[in-house]
């Protein structure tokens, strides 16, 4: 009898093929605590009816209609951390359909750390935006398509945040990194954040440029979320950025102020093979690339 290869293994065998020749890749894990439930760090911000918890609070399932969407938010601000989220996002026909994990601060002049879930026609790939905005100020947005099928299985995205670099991940692999050039001029987020998931209806955008919309024949679509411990540096109003800052948090030692070799290797392998779309490397946009686009 022939032995069957599940679909979660096969993608596994072809990340082991695209990454395995690369080394091994460091696993930040420093100070991850075990999972929490839902409820002990995050709460429901909107389209409560369309937010179910699942698995005594271990999962979240966000759905979206043509009612509304719905979304949760962590119940701190943080000013440092490493933040991740499993998530399995909505399969099928998800044209128009955005699943968003973000931090943001909610001030005027906002920080954020994006990422943005772009669906797309059934048997087409999901789109992965990033977008990282300091002082009120975005417009740098980075485009990937991922190199497996995020509908069919969890997957951790991560932002690791410290003084020096802000890096993103799929799982263990870097794909963006923003670093602190502040001493080029180039704002650099610092505003304590809220960690937040969402999913709503971006078809005015989201898909080719707007052009392919939501099919609401397939609603309600699903994104079903996991991992809901933060290891962060909690802020209040009496706490400043240098302690945030601190040595003492795992993530803000020397060990994670750039890149290793293996993480380097493995970030150089999807900006060549998967990105799509650069904001530095758009001309028309920027006839001269913004002083952080320099130093990447």
């Amino acid at each position: 009898m022939g032995t069957t290869i599940s679909q979660s293994s096969f993608f596994g065998v072809i990340l082991f093929l695209l990454f395995g020749v690369l080394g091994e890749v460091v696993i930040l894990a420093g100070g991850a605590s075990s999972d929490s439930s839902f409820d002990v760090n995050y709460y429901v911000t909107w389209g409560s009816s369309n937010v179910l918890s699942l698995n005594d609070g271990g999962e979240i399932q966000l759905s979206m209609d043509k009612s509304s969407g719905s979304g949760f938010a962590s119940k701190q601000s943080y000013g440092s951390g490493f933040f991740h989220m499993r998530i399995k996002l909505p399969d099928k026909d998800s044209a128009g359909v955005v699943t968003a994990y973000y931090l943001t601060s909610h001030t005027d002049k906002h920080d954020e750390l994006d990422f943005e879930f772009l669906g797309n026609r059934e048997g087409r790939p999901y789109t992965l935006q990033t977008n990282v905005f300091s002082n009120g100020e975005g417009n740098r947005e980075q485009r990937i398509h991922l190199w497996f099928d995020p509908t069919a299985d969890f997957h951790d995205y991560k932002v690791l945040w410290n003084q020096h670099l802000i890096v993103f991940y799929v799982d263990d692999i870097p794909f963006r990194v923003f670093k602190n050039n502040a001493n080029i001029g180039v704002s650099y987020p610092t505003q304590p954040m809220q960690v937040e998931a969402s999913l709503w209806d971006g078809d005015s955008w989201a898909t080719d440029g707007g052009q392919t919309k939501t099919n609401w024949s397939q609603a309600p679509f699903k994104a079903h979320f996991q991992g809901f411990n933060i290891d962060g540096c909690p802020s209040s109003s009496t706490t400043t950025q240098g302690q945030c800052y601190s040595s003492n948090f795992w993530w803000n030692q020397e060990k994670y102020w750039k890149l290793d070799s293996n993480q380097q290797k493995a970030y150089e392998n999807v900006r060549n093979n998967y990105m799509t779309y650069d904001y530095c490397s758009d001309r028309p946009r920027y006839p001269k690339p913004p002083a952080e686009c320099l130093d990447q």
